[in-house]
């Protein structure tokens, strides 16, 4: 999953950066209103994080200029701890959910996933296929309740397929999700991390729907 952070205080953007990297995310990052409006309008992401008091362009006017333009990515503001005004204008700006300064890492992760999976239909922190599941809490794949170890893309890879479960993905689609901005992008790779998944998962787990992508569906019932 690819995320944005908008957020003009250096160290807090560093952290967020490398907190939302450790669990897991490609995660690319402005330092402005301008550029956070940019990046938000011409690259594909599953979430953002936006501060309000941006430079340049303020948050409120960054996210109505996203939903004007029909942008319907799932936002997580940042806002002051005592302001509720910021957190109402915010709500009413299009924002999805909050976060109040100073915050802990873990909330706005698990907030995060929370919205990520709400604007992919799934209600639950565990994606379930047949007997594959997906942890998006722990980070943990199991296959008939066994773990199974993969590396950090074939996860990405995994989780942004189980969130789109019975759709067709394509391999465009793939590399803007699991990829951040600045991350060397060759498409042969996925065909790879798809060959890899499963070989620890099981041959029948992706479908490659030839000229179009990818597809992981749930399988078919015994006898069905």
């Amino acid at each position: 999953m690819r995320v944005l952070i908008v957020e003009d205080e250096p160290n807090l953007r560093n952290q967020l950066q490398a907190t939302l990297e450790g669990a897991g995310y490609a995660v690319d990052t402005a330092g402005d209103g301008e550029e956070g409006h940019y990046l938000g309008s011409t690259e594909a992401y599953d979430a953002i994080v936006l501060d309000l008091g941006l430079p340049e362009i303020d948050g409120l006017t960054v996210l109505d200029r996203w939903r004007k333009e029909g942008k319907s990515t799932p936002v997580l503001v940042l806002t002051a701890r005592d302001s509720w005004s910021d957190k109402v204008a915010g709500l009413d700006a299009g924002a999805d959910d909050y976060v109040a300064k100073p915050f802990q890492s873990e909330e706005l992760i698990a907030r995060l996933r929370a919205l990520i999976r709400r604007a992919s239909g799934n209600a639950s922190a565990e994606l379930v296929a047949g007997d594959i599941r997906l942890d998006t809490r722990s980070g943990k794949v199991t296959k008939a309740g066994d773990p199974v170890k993969l590396t950090a893309q074939e996860y990405k890879l995994l989780s942004y397929l189980l969130h789109h479960k019975g759709k067709v993905v394509s391999r465009t689609e793939l590399i803007e999700h699991i990829y951040d901005q600045d991350f060397d992008r060759d498409s042969n790779t996925i065909e790879v991390f798809v060959t890899r998944i499963r070989k620890k998962l099981g041959a029948d787990v992706i479908t490659t729907i030839r000229g179009l992508g990818y597809s992981l569906e749930e399988p078919a019932e015994a006898g069905a």
